[in-house]
């Protein structure tokens, strides 16, 4: 809960995302579970009412395959 908004992240049966830095590009691997899950995460995020500086930490212990480089989303209304 963020000044008061809840924010409820649901993840899909089976979904299943790994994210990989190779350097200069970061890759983001997911089977359609795993795709619409973070779809949905982006889309609680960008919801009404949801503060500047909610975030979501999914880290390869959180979320992601094992392996998994860290990964933070964030929204931002700043320019």
């Amino acid at each position: 809960m963020t000044d008061g908004v809840a924010q409820v992240f649901t993840w899909e049966a089976d979904a299943r995302i790994e994210v990989r830095d190779l350097g200069g590009e970061v890759v983001i691997e997911a089977n359609a579970a795993g795709l619409r899950t973070l779809a949905g995460h982006l889309l609680v995020l960008a919801g009404d009412g949801v503060p500047d500086g909610s975030h979501l930490h999914l880290e390869d212990s959180n979320g992601l395959e094992d392996g998994s480089v860290g990964l933070v989303l964030e929204r931002s209304d700043d320019e």
